[in-house]
């Protein structure tokens, strides 16, 4: 039995194939587009067309976990 993959979604981190880097979803816009934003803060959000091609890196409580652990 395969695993299904977990969904992205606001504050996760993910895996975008298609621009082949990482990024953090800021929004997911009506008509299903993800919005994505930088790691670090030098560049530009991008959007991919659907969470299809895109890989959860880190959940979100993960992330926000880790965070407060370094006290950032």
């Amino acid at each position: 039995m395969s695993e299904k993959k977990p969904r992205a979604w606001v504050g996760d981190q993910v895996y975008d194939a298609d621009a082949g880097r990482e990024g953090i979803v800021t929004d997911v816009m009506g008509d299903g587009t993800y919005v994505l934003g930088p790691i670090h803060m030098w560049t530009a959000t991008w959007t991919a067309p659907s969470d299809e091609k895109l890989e959860v890196v880190l959940p979100r409580h993960e992330r926000l976990k880790r965070h407060r652990e370094l006290g950032w």
